[in-house]
């Protein structure tokens, strides 16, 4: 029953108020749908800790959501045993990074008063939150090796089974509660996205790909 809870409702709830509130919050408070940035506050460690956290973690959910996608093709990738070597070094190397650049940011915003100043109590909670979910992903790449593999035969089947309203908890009710909870902390991630900055991944400016050129003229005085 608890694990029909955690796996099945849990994720769908998540889901619909993640969509909903999403859209309410767009069509009602359109300006805080943006990432709020206090780079204009402080820049350099903003610097030092944005660049591998947003390059981390990109790279480290692009190989969830292809393994996802195309688990045949993961397959093959990782067959032969050097490739899965590397994939999971390479794994790992990811989430150090990712830390460090998410422990940077968060330092950023204790040290700083500014930008302590400017810090909601849900920014908080997503921040260590999001701290917490890549720390759970490096301790089960580094103790529950192999992970690119077995990813395929349990998270995979899992998701794809609540995505055709088929759940099948069975793939995933005798993992181990670390790996659970490393699950379960996506799920919540979801459900707090339309309360907190997350928002501003689905406002990329497609746009961008089309407008003409921006001409930018200085306006600085003649130097004498």
């Amino acid at each position: 029953m608890t694990d029909a809870v955690l796996f099945v409702v849990f994720p769908y709830v998540a889901t619909v108020v993640a969509i909903g509130m999403g859209v309410y919050r767009y069509f009602n408070n359109r300006f805080s749908y943006s990432s709020l940035s206090s780079q204009f506050l402080e820049n350099r460690t903003l610097f030092w800790g944005s660049v591998p956290w947003h390059y981390g973690i990109i790279l480290i959910l692009g190989a969830h959501v292809l393994a996802l996608l195309f688990p045949a093709q993961w397959a093959d990738l990782i067959a032969p045993q050097f490739r899965l070597y590397l994939l999971e070094i390479t794994g790992l190397a990811l989430a150090v990074v990712t830390i460090i650049g998410l422990a940077l940011l968060i330092i950023r915003r204790l040290r700083n008063s500014r930008a302590f100043a400017v810090t909601s109590r849900m920014d908080w909670i997503l921040l260590l939150l999001l701290l917490s979910q890549v720390v759970l992903g490096f301790w089960i790449a580094l103790f529950y090796r192999w992970g690119s593999d077995w990813y395929l035969h349990t998270a995979v089947p899992w998701l794809t089974s609540l995505v055709t309203f088929n759940p099948q908890i069975q793939y995933v009710a005798a993992l181990p509660w670390v790996v659970k909870l490393h699950l379960l902390g996506g799920f919540l991630i979801i459900l707090l996205f339309p309360f907190t900055r997350l928002v501003h991944l689905v406002t990329f400016p497609f746009t961008y790909l089309w407008r003409p050129i921006q001409v930018v003229i200085w306006n600085r005085r003649p130097s004498r």
